[in-house]
């Protein structure tokens, strides 16, 4: 007797759907993937290049990621999330190499990522870090400079007009890169649409859930073109609908959702238009958030490329909005409240009060105090060169805390009900750079039989061949799959 197909259904066309539609495509062949958007784009929200940073979040610039305390830094976050961003790096170069996805425009580009800081705590913090982290195979390129005409070197916008007296380090990682997730999420869908059994539906809103006695799930979906309401059936749901997934989560009724909150925030840049400015300049150069400042606004000069074409960016500046996504509703915010998240949602508020009063700051500055935060990293600045642009929307987790009563989060999380039948990612950063080792743990969540099968880890070792054993321990597999991906990406293969 034929074994019944398997329907699993996809809700979001960002980069972890695509991404989880990739693994699902190779791990079960037979199975039939549905994945609905509910804009007539792909990967238009957080995914789209416009709405996030770019910076492929390896940890070699972000200093929230490398806590300081009494002289110490902890730097496993870093290692953690650099292993994360190799192994997105190795699913790229599989998808690359195979043909699944190609581009006239790479997705992909070098970009050095520096760490500035200034004054002597800073600078003490920084070389700290430094040496820290250069001891790891995986950040052992790190260069460390206290030296003006260094620096100067590396990123002459940073230090031309700035203080003689002033002290000041850097470090800098030549092989960091800039990452168009819009770019590579379009290419997964696009490669999925022609496969068997994968159906990608765009426009189609997802509204309501309900179970069956048997496991399986009844789902309610709009033609957002026609308004037709339609009945769609799955064994699997997976919910990768962004700042979207709490809403989505919540309707599904699962108890695994309970306690569970979401607090938006929007962000807001500084577009750079003189050519000469924009040229002149080729890093992500990221700075400490100021105090009270949370982990999310770690401010950056920011070179991009996008499509081909360089930009520069300064920022985030934060905004807030009540929407969960930026093409979304103002009515987001206040129909997440349920009973079972209000009190979480209160308590985190309460034990989070710097947060509000940064981000009410930042609602209500001028043009002339943006610039003012843009002067402490471009001393020679002008403001007729810049004009202010609306990133994506993010959605932080408030999760239900035994002791607190509510904890606001800034990571990611995945929630998967009981009987592994449905999914859901929340949160943010460090997101889609690290959205191939959280779609694996999708995958170890809801299928863990056949995530341990000789069958399936063959194939993901195919797909990703360091799976199964660590960069972190290895150092030379570190660099031998670094060397390997930056060949097949087209990235540089040697340092300064």
């Amino acid at each position: 007797m034929n074994k019944k197909p398997i329907n699993i259904v996809l809700i979001g066309a960002g980069i972890m759907s695509a991404t989880l539609g990739i693994f699902l495509r190779k791990l079960m062949p037979d199975a039939n993937v549905s994945i609905y958007e509910r804009l007539d784009t792909v990967a238009a929200e957080s995914s789209d290049a416009w709405n996030n940073a770019g910076t492929g979040h390896s940890a070699f610039c972000e200093l929230n990621y490398t806590p300081f305390d009494n002289g110490t830094v902890d730097i496993s976050k870093a290692l953690d999330i650099a292993q994360s961003f190799e192994t997105s790096k190795q699913l790229w170069a599989y998808l690359k190499e195979e043909g699944c996805i190609s581009y006239d425009i790479p997705f992909i580009n070098d970009i050095p990522h520096m760490s500035f800081v200034w004054g002597d705590d800073n600078v003490e913090f920084l070389k700290t870090r430094f040496d820290a982290m250069c001891t790891a195979p995986i950040f052992q390129d790190m260069k460390y400079s206290s030296d003006r005409d260094q620096i100067l070197d590396w990123a002459p916008l940073i230090m031309e007009g700035r203080g003689v007296k002033e002290v000041f380090a850097a470090t800098k990682m030549d092989i960091g890169t800039d990452v168009n997730f819009g770019l590579i999420a379009r290419g997964m869908i696009a490669y999925l649409e022609k496969c068997e059994n994968v159906e990608v539906h765009l426009a189609h809103e997802v509204n309501a859930f309900s179970k069956h006695n048997d496991g399986s799930w009844k789902i309610e979906i709009e033609d957002c073109a026609n308004k037709e309401v339609m009945e769609v059936f799955a064994d699997y749901i997976f919910i990768g609908a962004g700042g979207g997934a709490l809403t989505l989560l919540e309707r599904s009724g699962i108890e695994e959702a309970q306690g569970y909150g979401g607090f938006p925030v929007s962000g807001q840049f500084l577009r750079c238009t003189n050519d000469d400015v924009i040229l002149k300049h080729e890093a992500k150069v990221y700075g400490k958030a100021g105090v009270g400042s949370p982990p999310m606004s770690l401010p950056h000069l920011d070179t991009r490329v996008i499509d081909g074409q360089r930009s520069l960016f300064f920022g985030p500046y934060a905004g807030f909005s009540t929407k969960f996504l930026k093409n979304g509703s103002y009515l987001d915010l206040p129909l997440s409240f349920e009973m079972h998240n209000v009190w979480p949602i209160l308590a985190a508020g309460m034990h989070n009060a710097d947060i509000a009063k940064y981000l009410i700051k930042q609602v209500v500055q001028s043009p002339e105090d943006r610039l003012k935060e843009l002067l402490a990293y471009y001393p020679n600045a002008k403001m007729d060169d810049w004009q202010l642009t609306t990133a994506g929307q993010r959605v932080q987790i408030i999760k239900k805390d035994k002791d607190k009563g509510g904890v606001l989060k800034f990571g990611t999380e995945i929630v998967c009900a009981a009987d592994r039948s449905i999914a859901a990612l929340l949160g943010a950063s460090p997101g889609a750079s690290t959205s191939v080792s959280i779609m694996l743990d999708v995958i170890g969540k809801m299928f863990p039989d056949e995530m341990k099968s000789k069958e399936w880890q063959q194939t993901i070792q195919t797909m990703i061949p360091s799976y199964g054993r660590s960069l972190l321990d290895d150092g030379d597999l570190c660099l031998e799959t670094r060397a390997r991906t930056t060949a097949i990406l087209g990235l540089a293969t040697t340092t300064e």
